[in-house]
């Protein structure tokens, strides 16, 4: 199923934020075209019509599928929603991208699983948007963790210190049902990270969070506003790795948005990702020979909503869909990073440890 150097034609199923996200990165790579838009809220196709001549609008997906002439489709809709997509583009057999969450319980991402399984296509490319990976001071600290710098990684730190969530269409995103919740929402970024760093699988987590700061007056259809905007999360992971996130959403005044630390066995690594900067201190130096780093996307990289990331995501989906080769962003990696977000949101809930066992019962 690998289209070599064919012209890649694309069509995207929801408009908003995300939407247009991904068609201004397309539209910077060669040898594709954004051909086809889909979504049910006409002001956001229109949006992204004005970033593309000659795309065909539709307001209903299945048409779309049924009607175009597309090799790779892009699902960018809330996260509610994905499961029910992401199940007719699977039987399409076109190559997708679903943007992640990949779904917002365990359950929905073991269904999705098992579609993938059940409409099989050899040389299928199905793709989970975890583009923080991509990230050039991630992907550098990811780099030198897989080269051992650290030697035998122990401890994991993210944390992200940031904005509130920002308006969605009729502010979806303001609801856990809607979500999975702030953790699998927002955070599954930082599960998937955590996870590549650890090189183990996360076994049982502990987590304290709350909403105390915003979208407290928020109401809709007479529902207010259930969204966390703070917590704290451990995982531990099978291997004895130990991972921390620290997430606040009401701290604007923060001069990295995001950091993660990892330490191991013979050093300290760091990543910032708002100056984009590394460090790498090791134990035999001390803290006078901490080295500091400036890290840069490659030149020409759309630096877009997520500093090149998304850019580069799909550079690297496309070589895979190209080679035959299979996707570097899995649907199991989508469900592994929902599975913490899930537990984690268990976890404050019923104010316990939580095994990830508990969830695939």
């Amino acid at each position: 199923m690998s289209l070599g150097n064919k012209k890649l034609r694309y069509g995207i199923i929801g408009s908003g934020m995300m939407g247009r996200e991904h068609i201004r990165n397309l539209l910077a790579i060669d040898n594709c075209e954004v051909v086809a838009i889909s979504d049910t809220n006409a002001p956001s196709r229109a949006k992204s019509v004005e970033l593309i001549n000659g795309a065909v609008q539709f307001s209903d997906h299945r048409e779309m599928l049924s009607t175009q002439d597309l090799d790779v489709v892009i699902i960018a809709t809330p996260n509610h929603t994905h499961l029910d997509l992401l199940n007719d583009v699977l039987e399409t057999g076109l190559h997708v991208l679903v943007e992640k969450p990949l779904c917002t319980t365990v359950d929905d991402c073991l269904l999705a699983i098992d579609r993938d399984r059940q409409t099989h296509r050899d040389g299928r490319v199905v793709w989970v948007g975890l583009e923080y990976r991509y990230m050039a001071p991630t992907a550098r600290l990811l780099s030198e963790v897989n080269l051992g710098t650290c030697g035998k990684v122990q401890m994991v730190a993210i944390r992200e210190h940031r904005f509130p969530f920002l308006e969605k269409i009729d502010n979806w995103n303001r609801f856990t049902s809607n979500t999975g919740g702030t953790l699998v929402e927002k955070c599954c970024h930082f599960f998937d990270v955590m996870g590549l760093i650890a090189q183990s699988r996360a076994v049982r987590v502990f987590a304290s969070g709350d909403q105390d700061v915003n979208h407290l007056d928020e109401t809709y259809d007479g529902k207010r506003s259930d969204i966390l905007d703070n917590a704290f999360v451990i995982v531990d992971y099978q291997n004895g790795v130990r991972g921390m996130l620290d997430l606040s959403m009401f701290a604007e005044g923060s001069k990295n948005e995001q950091e993660i630390s990892v330490v191991g066995s013979n050093a300290k690594l760091e990543a910032l990702i708002t100056e984009s900067k590394i460090r790498i201190g090791l134990r035999v130096n001390g803290a006078t020979g901490v080295e500091e780093i400036v890290v840069e996307q490659p030149r020409g990289v759309v630096a877009g909503f997520h500093a090149g990331a998304s850019y580069l995501e799909h550079l690297a989906m496309q070589r895979a869909i190209r080679t035959g080769q299979p996707s570097l962003v899995t649907l199991q990696d989508g469900l592994n990073s929902v599975a913490v977000g899930q537990a984690a949101h268990l976890s404050i809930v019923q104010k316990r440890v939580v095994e990830i066992s508990e969830l695939f019962i």
